[in-house]
């Protein structure tokens, strides 16, 4: 189910097969091949009732387990880590470098649910990252927000891959059995759709 945790099930599947195309004929990554929707970070055992900072400890115990869910390619820089920006202490919650990306990934861990406010934020400390931290040759930083729920319809007018940033849900515990079967079956589908769509394409 890569295809359909990944930034590229929301785009329309021209747009997918052109990225795909990309990675498999010239060895290229983007953002949306990298970046899931949604993490399930079950692995954690967190009870109901937990606060960010519990969240990130838990992260962090765990880190192993994390990094395999977050995908190949991402390495761990720091926690906590602080940034003073107009002579006030910002932290950031979790950063990581990418190797094919070529880039550093601000982590923001949330525990409701999305709100415009976090964009700001993010933005904030991408553009410190990018004066401070950035190493010749490598790309801007990007910033994932991960939120116990997501809030698509504001990501999409607040148009937040446009400056880097992407939204993602996590799950502290798998769904249960028949939602993990109808996501499967749709997953499927949907792998069926495209490659019908892609033979369509090439006759």
């Amino acid at each position: 189910m890569l295809f359909e945790r990944t930034a590229l099930s929301r785009k329309t599947n021209k747009l997918a097969h052109k990225e795909l195309s990309s990675l498999r004929e010239e060895g290229r990554w983007t953002p949306d091949l990298v970046f899931r929707d949604p993490y399930v970070l079950d692995f954690l055992n967190l009870t109901d009732t937990y606060s960010e900072r519990d969240l990130e400890a838990a992260i962090l115990r765990d880190i192993e387990a994390f990094l395999l869910e977050m995908g190949s390619g991402f390495t761990f820089v720091a926690r906590q880590k602080r940034m003073v920006i107009d002579g006030e202490d910002h932290n950031l919650d979790l950063l990581f470098y990418h190797r094919r990306l070529h880039r550093l990934v601000a982590v923001e861990l949330k525990l409701g649910k999305f709100r415009a406010a976090y964009k700001g934020q993010m933005e904030l400390y991408l553009r410190w990252l990018e004066r401070n931290e950035q190493e010749p040759g490598e790309e801007s930083p990007l910033g994932l927000i991960l939120c116990a729920e997501g809030g698509q319809e504001s990501v999409a007018l607040l148009r937040l891959d446009q400056v880097g940033i992407r939204v993602a849900q996590y799950l502290t515990e798998l769904p249960p059995k028949r939602v993990l079967e109808r996501r499967l079956h749709e997953s499927i589908a949907l792998t069926r759709a495209l490659m019908e769509s892609r033979r369509e394409a090439e006759s």
